[in-house]
């Protein structure tokens, strides 16, 4: 089964110009069966498939639940909870990664780094956190090997990473543009249904096959030295929405019933 496990669509990444419709169309084009949605620190992209699409075009096509979330001190992490348990607290960035890796494996969930070798303050092997204690990767799930979007030395770091502590590769395209959608994959051995499948696949340690073509439009190479300003001014972004968000994260963990209808689980009863 041929997937996207970083997607970002417009009606839930503020920086995403391609609707959902038009990136399951693309993928199905390019032989895909289905997508793992990973907007920025919101579930609002998936919240549109099941309130819009869901049942009613695409039934050939799987689509997950994920999110990638702005860690306080490791940079972004793409997160994978079961079928009917989604955390609303990860809908706030900033928590340290030591924090978000409690409440993820505690609630059944899985997560690895996004593009881990990339730029500094959003990929884990370029913060402070890697270097004050990199074993902690041994708590990961998997990592990102490849990611369209970043560099052959990023991606070939990342690949290492993932085979020094035998982590599962996955790929993603990390689509905000329609001609970068489906450039990027992973393919399973056998078809998922649902989260809890693929969580499944990872806990097991399953061999997932990570690549595809570099995407050479990136804003990052089109702005050149201006890039550097972006990079620093996601930091004071990231610190200061921690700050502003940390209250009512704080609340959202001590009170945080992890069984949500947005995506509730059927149960059958034999009498």
């Amino acid at each position: 089964m041929k997937i996207d496990m970083h997607c970002h669509i417009k009606e839930g990444s503020i920086d995403s110009k391609v609707s959902l419709d038009e990136y399951i169309t693309i993928l199905k084009q390019k032989g895909f069966q289905g997508m793992v949605i990973t907007d920025h620190n919101t579930y609002k992209g998936y919240r549109y498939w099941k309130n819009n699409i869901k049942g009613k075009k695409h039934t050939d096509f799987v689509v997950l639940k994920g999110i990638e979330y702005d860690t306080r001190d490791a940079g972004h992490f793409l997160v994978i909870m079961p079928e009917g348990v989604k955390m609303r607290v990860l809908e706030m960035r900033g928590m340290p990664l030591a924090a978000l890796i409690d409440l993820v494996h505690r609630n059944g969930g899985v997560l690895g780094p996004a593009h881990p070798c990339g730029e500094k303050y959003m990929s884990f092997m370029n913060t402070k956190r890697f270097y004050k204690s990199p074993e902690i990767v041994k708590r990961f799930d998997f990592v990102e090997a490849y990611n369209c979007c970043e560099s052959k030395e990023s991606n070939e770091g990342a690949a290492k990473l993932a085979a020094k502590y035998s982590k599962v590769t996955v790929g993603g395209s990390d689509s905000h543009k329609a001609d970068c959608v489906g450039r990027a994959y992973t393919i399973l051995p056998e078809p998922v249904a649902c989260e809890t499948e693929l969580i499944s696949m990872i806990h097991k340690k399953t061999h997932f096959e990570a690549g595809g073509i570099p995407y050479e439009k990136t804003t990052k190479e089109k702005i050149g030295k201006v890039n550097k300003v972006l990079v620093y001014s996601f930091w004071l972004y990231n610190k200061g929405g921690e700050l502003i968000k940390r209250h009512g994260r704080n609340g959202k963990m001590e009170e945080e019933n992890p069984f949500d209808p947005i995506d509730p689980i059927e149960m059958y009863y034999r009498f």
